[in-house]
């Protein structure tokens, strides 16, 4: 399994403006074959940034995912707003098992 990390800051005005885009692009990947989850959040003590939280099957549903059209239109929506990936990473894991 692959997990990605990313934060994201968003300016004034742009979470708002974007809300449509990121439900839309939340929606159509955890519905892609391989996506386990996908959330975007609003980090609780700086809600000017946005954390970002995806599980993928494996490497090839990841490079499938960055193919997709609601990537594309997902990209195209954020292009003229306040919006910047300031960290993006990546990560092999097991299954995972409860921590209590």
């Amino acid at each position: 399994m692959l997990i990605v990390l990313a934060k994201a800051k968003v300016g004034d005005g742009a979470l708002e403006a974007a809300r449509e885009a990121i439900a839309a692009m939340v929606e159509a990947s955890n519905a892609e074959e391989g996506c386990i989850e996908y959330s975007f959040t609003v980090d609780v003590l700086d809600p000017g940034v946005l954390r970002i939280v995806e599980k993928w099957r494996d490497e090839a549903a990841l490079a499938a995912h960055f193919a997709t059209p609601h990537m594309a239109a997902f990209g195209k929506a954020i292009a003229g707003l306040d919006v910047e990936i300031i960290e993006a990473t990546k990560y092999e894991a097991g299954e995972g098992a409860p921590v209590m």
